[in-house]
């Protein structure tokens, strides 16, 4: 991997992480079309993915630090200082509890499957051209269906363990986190803009462990001699994560998630026309 190449990886993967159309579908194309994934062990290459996304995660603490401070201090507060009920609550302190209701999902799941996550699956084509294909039509019955009335303050615990059973469908390579959970949101009957703004508060405490765990334990198979590679992948990552987070927000405020729903169809498609015309392999 060159210094073009790890910045090209660093931006496809800010830009692909928070928009519904799958950062790892779009990381594992690239690394393959540029040669990457066979230049690197399964391992180095599983090392190089999580130290990136870490980058996207620091890029939605910053985005959303007033909310993560503040559901934290309100939540401490009024749940360990004030011993408040919760129906007496901040909405900053309920959103605490919704987003610990709706991470046991993906915690439990993913570490029962954890070993099946990281196999070979994780970097086949041909399941993350179907999962691209697959969720785009769930997306959109989702979008033909969603009644879109429910803003932060009306989602209940019930609507937090569904939105994070649908992160869950994540750990599907192809699938994508935002995708899922939004998809979740939209069926649940929450707007858009609520549905992604949930999606980001929620992915933090996943995204954050999952990545923490996977770092730790491809550790040793980072190469010292990608330093530079690593560090500048990294802080791309964190730039176009941060800055397509505001475009998504901003632009589910009057658009629908169709642009991204054609989208993945059409990546899809491609996807299994170059597999099948053998211009990248499975």
């Amino acid at each position: 991997m060159n210094i073009f190449e790890a910045i090209l990886l660093g931006i496809i993967q800010g830009l692909t992480e928070f928009l519904p159309i799958s950062s790892t579908a779009h990381l594992t194309i690239a690394a393959k079309l540029l040669q990457v994934i066979p230049a690197m062990s399964d391992n180095e290459w599983t090392a190089f993915m999580a130290v990136i996304q870490l980058g996207t995660m620091l890029a939605v603490l910053i985005y959303f630090w007033k909310d993560v401070w503040e559901i934290i201090f309100e939540f401490l507060n009024q749940n360990v200082k004030q011993k408040v009920k919760y129906s007496d609550q901040s909405l900053n302190s309920k959103l605490g509890w919704l987003i610990i209701v709706g991470s046991i999902p993906v915690g439990i799941i993913g570490l029962s499957l954890k070993k099946i996550i990281e196999g070979a699956l994780t970097k086949d084509l041909y399941v993350i051209a179907f999962s691209l294909i697959g969720l785009a039509i769930i997306l959109a019955i989702a979008e033909k269906t969603a009644k879109l009335k429910k803003d932060m303050k009306e989602i209940t615990k019930w609507d937090a363990f569904g939105v994070g059973v649908a992160q869950c469908f994540a750990l599907i390579p192809g699938s994508s986190r935002s995708g899922t959970t939004i998809t979740g949101g939209l069926f649940l009957g929450m707007n858009r803009e609520t549905a992604a703004r949930f999606s980001f508060l929620l992915s933090i405490p996943a995204v954050l462990a999952s990545g923490l765990l996977e770092l730790y334990e491809a550790r040793k198979f980072l190469n010292p001699g990608m330093g530079l590679h690593l560090v500048l992948s990294t802080i791309f990552a964190f730039i176009f994560g941060y800055l397509s987070i505001d475009l998504l927000l901003k632009f589910l405020r009057k658009n629908t998630t169709f642009v991204f729903i054609y989208y993945r169809i059409a990546l899809g498609i491609i996807i299994l026309a170059l597999l099948s015309s053998h211009v990248i392999l499975p």
